[in-house]
């Protein structure tokens, strides 16, 4: 993928990622390394142990060997890139670091994380400072954790980890899921306009925060309308769709459509292969809206067309995966490392 970062930020704590270990963080907390915000900087701010930095930072290493940080991602998946981020890191940045990851079912110690089967994500690879150092990564395999390895100590003020969500389909055991949800694996595949808000907020874990959490377009000077397509987590017949304006006011769209296509079977760039699941229907600002759907076919993916223009906050799309198409997401599995003896 040219632009990996277009990809979910698998270690995100929006998703639920957490920094489970590392071997120091004297001067700042290890776990600003997953804070979905930008890293902020504010000039002759001084506590305890000197200037405050918004990420982790080691202290000055006086003897051999390197550090290190291992993050559990809130979503496991295949990573396509990494962002090892020193904004507001100049002299006291790491000149090198390395990514690995590995796979561990449940729910891991540190102990039982440090004798996990890692595997190289990202090289040692050089740094630079006050910098988003971007690094594509060409690896097939799901990953649940990832350690960021800095050499010899440093700051580094967010860590990311792009790449698609693999899905467990043994947490769905009747199939019942929210079939758009970030988290389970859908994707924004296709988007007019994001010009104030990330497309992919628009599926995010949770209630939006604020309007800054939604996905917002903006505001249209022709006669045409924006839109986004979901490529679902699994084929599935929506039976509940809910549309929530949470926060956009004045900005909301004053009405919306739902249509839905099984790109198994169909092109979907052929408008008439579309099908309703939603006819156009009015919103309210600042409001959750569910709407029961009536009994339709399965859906790869999702189109929702807002008129003309605004903001949503949350797009759920509540539905069922067939017998046959869940145990087609069997080959999941096939992303994930053999365990290794006595694993």
């Amino acid at each position: 993928m040219s632009d990996f970062t277009v990809l979910p930020d698998l270690a995100s704590r929006l998703l639920g990622g957490g920094v489970v270990d590392a071997n120091d963080e004297f001067f700042a907390a290890r776990d600003n390394l997953v804070t979905t915000e930008p890293p902020a900087f504010v000039a002759g701010t001084f506590g305890p142990k000197g200037q405050v930095y918004d990420g982790w930072e080691t202290r000055r290493r006086r003897e051999p060997g390197h550090d290190w940080a291992v993050v559990r991602l809130g979503a496991p998946g295949v990573v396509h890139g990494i962002v090892v981020d020193t904004s507001y890191f100049t002299g006291n940045y790491p000149p090198y670091a390395s990514v690995e990851g590995c796979h561990v079912a449940g729910y891991p110690s540190p102990a039982e994380l440090a004798r996990a089967d890692w595997s190289t994500l990202l090289p040692r690879a050089p740094l630079a400072g006050d910098t988003r150092n971007a690094f594509p990564v060409s690896h097939e395999r799901r990953v649940t954790h990832v350690r960021l390895s800095i050499y010899p100590d440093g700051g580094v003020a967010r860590l990311r980890v792009h790449g698609v969500v693999v899905p467990d389909p043994r947490l769905w055991p009747d199939g019942r899921l929210d079939l758009a949800a970030l988290e389970h694996g859908g994707r924004v595949v296709g988007c007019s306009n994001g010009f104030y808000g990330a497309p992919h907020q628009l599926i995010a874990p949770g209630l939006a925060r604020v309007m800054g959490d939604g996905w917002e377009t903006a505001r249209r000077r022709d006669g045409g309308n924006d839109w986004i397509v979901v490529q679902l987590a699994a084929p599935g017949r929506v039976r509940l769709a809910e549309l929530d304006t949470t926060h956009f006011k004045g900005n909301a769209p004053d009405a919306a459509t739902l249509r839905g296509i099984d790109a198994r079977t169909a092109d979907p760039d052929d408008p008439s292969a579309w099908f309703d699941l939603l006819p156009r229907t009015r919103l309210q600002p600042d409001t959750r809206h569910r709407f029961p759907l009536d009994d339709v076919a399965v859906a790869t993916h999702v189109r929702l067309d807002v008129f003309p223009d605004g903001g949503m906050a949350r797009l759920r799309l509540h539905g069922v995966v067939d017998a046959d198409d869940l145990a087609a997401l069997a080959r999941w599995r096939h992303a994930v490392p053999r365990p290794s003896p006595g694993g």
